[in-house]
C-alpha cells in the first residue's frame, strides 16, 4: 500500500500538469522582487526630482510671467445710513478702498534663450537664459470712464506690475522705457522687487511629481508711473532672465502676440493655446501666438477689494513651452517592468516546451534561476540608465541576459540544436519590449498583438501533445 502511494505521487509530481502549476507559483512568487524594483524606480525617480527641485532653486525656477498691468489705487466713498430710536438718522461716510488693474491695448512679448544641462550627481535638468522683452501700449481710457460716481482713483500712485513665480531668476533690466504720447516724453522706470500682493494664478506650475504645486505667483516687479495720463503710453521692457523646465505666459493684452525661440531641439508645447506657428530643427524652434482678448476668459480692466479678491485666478489661460527631454529615463523603466510578467511567462513557456520535445527532465530550480534572471534584467536596466543612454543601456542589460539564459539551457539541455531556440526567444522578447517602450501611441497594439503571437505559437507547437501523458 505504501510503494503504491509513493508510484502514485511520483507519478502525477512527473506529469504536465504538477509541473504547470509549479511553474505558475514561481511566477507569482517572482511578482514579490519585481513590485521591489518597481518602487526603486519611483525612490531613484522621487531622487531624481528632489536634485533637479535644488538645481531650480538656486538658478531661478520655472520662469512664469504675467504683464505688465496697470495697478491704480483708488476709493469708492459710500454712506451707511443708521436709524436710532432718538436722534432719527445718522450718516456714516465709509470709504472702501481698491485697485483698478488696466491690461495692454497691444502686448507683444519676445524671448530667445540659450539652453544648458546642469547636473548634479548623476541627476540633471535643462536650464535656459536669455532675454525677455515686453513692448506694446497701455489706453487707460475706457477703465477710467468705467468709475462708478463715488469712485476716485489716485493717478499719481499708479504702478506698473510685471508678476513672475521667482525673481531670482532676474539678472537685470536692459531698459524700461514709458513713452506718454501725447507729450511725445519718454523716461526710464525704476524697477523694484515684488508684485504688491497681485497674484494672477491659484496654483503654479512644477515639476514634481504630481506635475503642480499649490501656492500662488506672487513675485515680481513693479514700478511707479506718477505721470499716468487717460491717454495712450508706449512702453518697452527688456529683461535678462534666466530659468529652467518651462516657460509660461498668461496673454492679458486686449492682442497678444508672443514668440519663444530656444536652441532646444525638442519643444513641448503646453497650456492653454497652441502656437499659431512653430518650427523646429535639430537646432532648436521659433514658435508665436497670437491671441485675441475674445478667446479666453481675462476682462480688460477690473477692480480688486480686498486681500482674498486681489489673487484672481487665471490659471487656466497660461500657456508655453516645456523644455522636453526625449527620453525620461525612469518613466520609460516604470513602462518595462509593466510588461515584466509576460516576459517571465514566455521563457518558462520556452523552456517547457524544450523540455517536452527533448524528453529531458528539467527541475523547478532552473525555472526559478532562468526568471530570477529576467528580473534581474529591470535592476540592470535602471543602474545603466542613470550612467549612459537608455537605447544603450538596454542593449547591454538585454544582451547581457539573453547570452546567460542561453548558455543556461545548454547545460540543461543535451545539445545546441534546442538550447539556442532560449537564445532567440528572449532576444526576440526583449526586441518586442523596446519596440513597445519607443512607440507610446502603439504600445497596447504592439503589446497585444505580440502576445496574440506566443499564444497562437505555442498554440500550434502543442497541437498534437498528449497532456495526459504521465511523463515528461
Amino acid at each position: 500500500m505504501e510503494t503504491e502511494k509513493k508510484e502514485r505521487a511520483k507519478k502525477i509530481s512527473r506529469g504536465y500538469t504538477f509541473k504547470i502549476v509549479i511553474l505558475f507559483i514561481l511566477v507569482l512568487l517572482l511578482l514579490i522582487p519585481l513590485a521591489l524594483i518597481r518602487g526603486l524606480i519611483s525612490e531613484r525617480n522621487m531622487t531624481a526630482r528632489s536634485a533637479e527641485e535644488g538645481i531650480m532653486e538656486a538658478w531661478g525656477s520655472e520662469l512664469i510671467a504675467i504683464g505688465p498691468v496697470i495697478a491704480i489705487p483708488g476709493t469708492r466713498t459710500e454712506e451707511h445710513i443708521t436709524r436710532l430710536e432718538r436722534d432719527g438718522e445718522r450718516v456714516e461716510i465709509i470709504k472702501n478702498p481698491f485697485t483698478l488693474i488696466i491690461t495692454p491695448q497691444k502686448l507683444d512679448i519676445r524671448s530667445n534663450y540659450i539652453t544648458e544641462i546642469r547636473k548634479r550627481g548623476i541627476f540633471s535638468v535643462p536650464l535656459f537664459s536669455g532675454d525677455l522683452v515686453f513692448s506694446g501700449n497701455f489706453n487707460p481710457e475706457a477703465a477710467l470712464l468705467s468709475l462708478l460716481p463715488n469712485e476716485e482713483v489716485h493717478l499719481n500712485q499708479a504702478e506698473l506690475i510685471i508678476a513672475l513665480s521667482s525673481q531670482k531668476g532676474i539678472r537685470r533690466i536692459e531698459k524700461a522705457i514709458w513713452n506718454n504720447q501725447p507729450s511725445g516724453q519718454s523716461r526710464e522706470l525704476f524697477f523694484q522687487p515684488g508684485s504688491r500682493g497681485l497674484a494672477f494664478t491659484g496654483s503654479s506650475f512644477s515639476m514634481g511629481t504630481k506635475g503642480y504645486q499649490s501656492g500662488t505667483i506672487n513675485s515680481g516687479i513693479y514700478a511707479a508711473l506718477p505721470d499716468l495720463s487717460n491717454s495712450e503710453t508706449l512702453f518697452n521692457i527688456a529683461i535678462t532672465i534666466q530659468g529652467g523646465q518651462l516657460v509660461r505666459f498668461l496673454p492679458v493684452g486686449q492682442d497678444s502676440h508672443i514668440e519663444v525661440s530656444a536652441d532646444w531641439p525638442s519643444p513641448s508645447f503646453q497650456g492653454a493655446f497652441l502656437p499659431a506657428s512653430s518650427s523646429i530643427t535639430d537646432s532648436g524652434f521659433n514658435a508665436v501666438w497670437d491671441i485675441s482678448y475674445l478667446s479666453r476668459d481675462i476682462p480688460l480692466y477690473w477692480k480688486n477689494e480686498g486681500a482674498e479678491i486681489n489673487r484672481r485666478d487665471f490659471n487656466n489661460s497660461l500657456f508655453g513651452v516645456n523644455f522636453f527631454r526625449a527620453i525620461d529615463t525612469y518613466s520609460l523603466n516604470t513602462r518595462a517592468v509593466k510588461y515584466a510578467i509576460l516576459f517571465l511567462v514566455v521563457p518558462f513557456l520556452t523552456l517547457f516546451l524544450l523540455e517536452v520535445f527533448t524528453k529531458k527532465r528539467i527541475h523547478p530550480v532552473p525555472y526559478l534561476l532562468s526568471g530570477i534572471g529576467n528580473v534581474v534584467f529591470y535592476l540592470l536596466l535602471l543602474s545603466l540608465s542613470e550612467q549612459m543612454q537608455f537605447y544603450l543601456a538596454y542593449l547591454i542589460a538585454a544582451g547581457a541576459v539573453a547570452i546567460l539564459l542561453t548558455l543556461y539551457s545548454r547545460s540543461l539541455l543535451p545539445s545546441w540544436n534546442k538550447s539556442w531556440y532560449m537564445g532567440l526567444t528572449v532576444t526576440l522578447s526583449y526586441v518586442l519590449l523596446y519596440a513597445v517602450l519607443n512607440a507610446e501611441s502603439y504600445a497596447l497594439l504592439i503589446g497585444s498583438t505580440g502576445a496574440f503571437a506566443v499564444i497562437a505559437l505555442v498554440m500550434f507547437l502543442t497541437r498534437k501533445l498528449d497532456w495526459y501523458g504521465s511523463e515528461i
